[in-house]
């Protein structure tokens, strides 16, 4: 097993609704919301984690696979491929190989090797972030969202959500490792895991609307590429 290129894909992701990827604070703000998204702590403005792209990607493509009757909803890891039927094997290993697997000392990552790909993190993007300084632009709006009794017709159980607007661009950076001259489908595989993304959502409630996201790419073959993909 032998590094023989790291491609990287780059780009833009802009927002086609708000996007709320939570950041876990437990503490309630005078003033605030109940619900606030994730913040850089230096500079305080939105950002996308990589491990967010990753978990989402990887989840999108086990999804399509099929593979998650046989994990039964758990990651795809490295002793799943004991009982994997022979015609899902080539698509398990491509997961694998792009996303890792944690496994046992038990299970014989050999074949698999290093995890391949590295998700950064998204900042925003410099040209938006000074449209944003220059028109006044806010970087977060709050939605409200209520329960509706359906005998009375009342709204209850109102809930503040913290999300970044639709329209903010952040700059996106993807890096994958080619072990090995037969590796090359990998790239292809996971720009079809990108365009799975594209198709659902990111972050949380997506089944509200949340989180659609449309890609840009720097390389204007990748994304040429990336517009041919039909995954499904």
């Amino acid at each position: 097993m032998k590094l023989v290129a790291i491609k990287e894909i780059s780009g833009k992701i802009e927002l086609l609704s708000g996007l709320h990827i939570g950041a876990g604070d437990t503490e309630m703000h005078i003033g605030g919301t109940d619900n606030p998204v994730l913040r850089h702590p230096h500079t305080n403005e939105p950002y996308i984690p990589g491990s967010s792209l990753k978990g989402k990607v990887r989840s999108l493509l086990e999804l399509k696979s099929g593979l998650m009757t046989i994990t039964k909803g758990n990651p795809l890891q490295a002793g799943d491929l004991k009982r994997m039927p022979s015609e899902k094997k080539d698509e398990a290993e491509h997961i694998l190989k792009i996303f890792g697997s944690s496994g046992s000392e038990k299970d014989d990552v050999s074949s698999i090797g290093p995890t391949r790909v590295s998700f950064s993190d998204c900042p925003l993007n410099d040209a938006w972030r000074q449209k944003a300084k220059n028109e006044r632009l806010s970087l977060f709006e709050v939605k409200s969202e209520n329960a509706i009794n359906r005998i009375s017709g009342t709204a209850q159980n109102p809930r503040f959500t913290e999300r970044v607007p639709a329209g903010s661009v952040f700059d996106f950076s993807v890096s994958l490792k080619i072990l090995g001259e037969n590796e090359e489908e990998l790239f292809d595989y996971l720009l079809m895991g990108l365009k799975l993304l594209e198709l659902d959502s990111l972050g949380g409630s997506g089944s509200r609307g949340y989180g659609r996201i449309r890609f840009s790419f720097d390389d204007d073959a990748v994304g040429k590429k990336f517009e041919e993909i039909r995954p499904l």
